[in-house]
């Protein structure tokens, strides 16, 4: 399911260069503060699939919303507490 949501993630990446220096800077709109900016474009891709990954697992462990992608949901369900 994780790497189907990177996957999915990774597909809605959006790429501009910066003329001022030629790099290329990307983004995934739907996860907010997803970015990246490298030299080279694949540089960027891999900058940016690591951000992603930061980005979900601080997400998860904060409990913060992740929103849903090509119909695939990141969630963690909560357990119940059992009284012994």
């Amino acid at each position: 399911m994780l790497t189907e949501y990177i996957q999915a993630a990774m597909r809605h990446a959006k790429y501009e260069i910066f003329p001022s220096d030629n790099s290329y800077y990307g983004e995934i709109p739907e996860c907010n503060g997803v970015w990246a900016n490298e030299d080279t474009l694949e540089e960027c891709r891999d900058d940016l699939r690591s951000a992603l990954e930061d980005w979900i697992t601080f997400s998860l462990a904060k409990q913060l919303p992740i929103p849903e992608i090509d119909g695939i949901a990141l969630t963690i369900p909560i357990r119940e507490e059992v009284e012994a």
